[in-house]
């Protein structure tokens, strides 16, 4: 293992990458009974596996005949990389993608027992059993040739990483957002329940006028049959302007309630709380009017392909998401 070359590493990690995109989609798809197309790349490849499989590798060097202790050393390899790149990642966009959290003995709900036994039974197949007619394999591919391969490979997975992180970054920046939005419409809504006074009946219709998630399912559930029949695309584009209508709707009910309270016996104290709440729904409006269909799609692929993804901070955002993402099965 010690004497191979960049473009041999290069393959065997874009190998282990492959066959854990098989084996998370096939397992995934079996769960969720539709087909999950696994992971946070666009294409068929999973780079924790390919960096496991290569970390377990380089820690096994000198011990691949004590079957113990490569147990030992690559379960502590690969559980040791699978919790710096859940943390790393979370960090970064803002969502887990996946969590250990109702396991036993997990930590921080990025490693757990399970997961660490696991990665130690893989270890010793891979090591004995996998690797072994792998090597033979892609050391049989003369260098020119595995080189060319490898670069080719290289550039796909860097393209595809890229536009992988740019959709990673749009969902995160979309969570964040709809998180504000939702807070900010809710402090609304009460501000104007204190100006406006209604009556208790009043009060409860103005209520179910604000929930724009009602408003959302209700029209969506209407169109159901209709958005049956269409192509993936239609359907998203669909839910996404459904949503963005039924929020819109609601701050529409809010700025009239506002405006009505308007008038010149109100204290200069109560109009500027008025004035700084319209000018808060205009730059409402103008964001949901603003927010681009591209972005929704790339948070839809997202919840898609990673079903068990979570945002602690977010949690509410992304769980109006992934209702969203359940309409298109």
């Amino acid at each position: 293992m010690r004497f191979y070359a960049i473009d041999q590493w290069i393959l065997f990690f874009m190998f282990y990458c492959f066959c854990g995109w098989i084996w998370e989609s096939c397992y995934v798809s079996v769960l969720e009974r539709r087909w999950v197309n696994r992971g946070f790349l666009r294409g068929p490849l999973l780079p924790i596996y390919g960096s496991g499989a290569l970390v377990i590798l380089i820690a096994t060097i000198r011990v691949k005949t004590n079957l113990w202790l490569v147990f030992l050393l690559g379960m502590i390899a690969a559980t040791v990389l699978e919790y710096i790149t859940g943390v790393v990642m979370e960090k970064l966009f803002k969502v887990r993608y996946w969590d250990y959290s109702k396991q036993k003995l997990n930590l921080n709900g990025y490693i757990c027992l399970t997961s660490s036994l696991a990665w130690g039974g893989f270890s010793v197949l891979l090591v004995r059993f996998v690797h072994p007619p792998i090597e033979w394999l892609i050391l049989k591919i003369p260098q020119g040739i595995a080189e060319i391969i490898a670069i080719a490979l290289v550039v796909l997975f860097t393209i595809d990483a890229v536009q992988s992180i740019r959709a990673a970054l749009d969902l995160r920046e979309m969570l964040t957002k709809l998180t504000e939005e939702n807070e900010g419409l809710r402090r609304l809504a009460k501000r104007a329940e204190i100006i406006a006074a209604f009556g208790e009946e009043d009060l409860h219709k103005f209520r179910e006028r604000l929930e724009w998630n009602k408003v959302f399912r209700t029209t969506v559930n209407k169109e159901e049959s209709v958005l049956r029949k269409t192509k993936r695309k239609e359907r998203r584009t669909a839910s996404f302007t459904a949503r963005a209508a039924a929020k819109l709707k609601a701050l529409q009910e809010l700025s009239e309630t506002f405006k009505n309270a308007l008038s010149d016996h109100i204290s200069e104290e109560r109009r500027t709380e008025i004035t700084e709440a319209l000018e808060k729904i205009r730059t409402y409006e103008a964001r949901i009017r603003t927010r681009t269909e591209k972005a929704y799609h790339h948070a839809m692929r997202i919840l898609r392909n990673n079903p068990s993804a979570s945002a602690k901070d977010d949690s509410e955002a992304m769980e109006d998401l992934r209702k969203d993402s359940e309409l298109k099965k």
